[in-house]
């Protein structure tokens, strides 16, 4: 099993940037996948980013690329998102996801794609 902790969620203004944060514990947590979806109130939710086992490039949702940019620290089980420029209708929970297993094809944007999520931090983006 994988335990997800959540952090850095807050009130913000338009315009303002955020990282988020995720720790990670359990078996083989730093050789899976890690990324994060969001849910607005009211929607469904929506991929936002994932990361392979070692690091590099992420993958990103249609209109995230350009302004989010998604990292890992192994050495700490922890997976970060940097959100630049937030708008007021990014407004929602962000959740971190890790899959039950690993391999070569890690760039799933399906929340039935992943087994294990957090408990999910609140963003609020004020105009």
């Amino acid at each position: 099993q994988v335990q997800l902790v959540e952090s850095g969620g807050g009130l913000v203004q338009a315009g303002d940037s955020l990282r988020l944060s995720c720790a990670a514990s359990g078996r083989t947590s730093s050789s899976l996948p890690m990324g994060w979806f969001r849910q607005a109130p009211g929607k469904e939710r929506e991929f936002v980013a994932v990361i392979g086992w070692s690091g590099g490039g992420g993958y990103y949702g249609e209109f995230m690329k350009g302004r989010f940019t998604i990292s890992r620290d192994n050495a700490k089980n922890t997976v970060y998102l940097q959100m630049n420029n937030l708008k007021p209708e990014e407004t929602a929970v962000n959740f971190c996801v890790v899959p039950q297993s690993g391999d070569y094809f890690w760039r799933r944007r399906r929340p039935d794609d992943y087994e294990y999520w957090g408990q999910g931090t609140q963003v609020t983006v004020s105009s």
